[in-house]
């Protein structure tokens, strides 16, 4: 069996318009690209800095369902681990352990854990690809992974961010026929856990707004990951932003999706 981190989203392109994903300005030294695997089934697609141990973004369409809200399990990836392992899909780090004999020393070095969120102050795990914008309960389930998560202030987390995850989504995805997401994180100067995870400095958001197969509108959503605000902007603006931020020239689209 091969594995689900790949080289490239090649397995699961349906996450990106038009099968693209965002340019390589975003890459960090030392990425993973996971096609997020639950059930036996893609659900989203991240993209990984295995060095800060947090994702640099989550891709997926915006289908939001009213299944029962799912259990807390939160998982990690077998294949950071080990590549040549014959696990394609998240599990629970206690499953990795007492069923496929890994240690969480190993799980440890590749990613985030369960611990390095233990006990912390002001923050939160703030999901990119919140588990509200997906349809049925496995790809709600398969939102609570550690690949898809960040240090994120409680205060953002549980308000702001939560009102634009939550109110105006829906109000802007009004007559789209289908929505696509890029959800991500820019790296900060501080980190938590002893230095194991990276806390970002922002947390940001893009849409893109398909009618039948016509790109109609876009925008963009960014906020500081130590203040309760949000700006909604255009998505012309989020790339200049993020081009400021990551000091390399940000696409997230393709250029049929607007900039205005």
């Amino acid at each position: 069996g091969h594995s689900e981190v790949l080289n490239s989203f090649e397995n699961c392109p349906q996450f990106f318009y038009m099968g693209t994903p965002p340019n390589n300005a975003l890459n960090p030294k030392n990425p993973a690209w996971i096609c997020q695997r639950f059930r036996n089934a893609y659900h989203y697609a991240t993209l990984y800095d295995r060095d800060r141990r947090i994702p640099v973004y989550s891709a997926y369409k915006y289908q939001p369902g009213a299944t029962e809200k799912p259990p807390e399990w939160w998982m990690v990836e077998p294949q950071l681990i080990d590549e040549n392992v014959n696990l394609k899909e998240m599990e629970r780090e206690s499953d990795l352990i007492d069923q496929h004999s890994f240690t969480l020393e190993q799980i440890e070095e590749s990613q985030a854990v369960c611990n390095d969120y233990k006990g912390l102050k002001d923050l939160n795990l703030g999901h990119l690809n919140p588990s509200g914008h997906m349809e049925s309960l496995q790809s709600k389930m398969a939102t609570f992974t550690l690949t898809n998560v960040v240090p994120q202030d409680s205060a953002l987390n549980k308000g702001k961010w939560s009102i634009y995850e939550s109110k105006t989504m829906p109000q802007k995805t009004k007559g789209c026929t289908s929505t696509y997401v890029i959800t991500g994180a820019v790296p900060g100067n501080t980190d938590i856990a002893e230095g194991r995870v990276n806390r970002p400095s922002h947390i940001w958001s893009a849409a893109c707004c398909l009618v039948s197969t016509k790109p109609m509108k876009a925008w963009g959503a960014i906020a500081e990951n130590d203040k309760n605000q949000v700006e909604t902007i255009t998505l012309g603006k989020l790339e200049e932003r993020l081009t400021e931020l990551y000091g390399r020239r940000v696409t997230l689209f393709g250029t049929a999706c607007p900039r205005q």
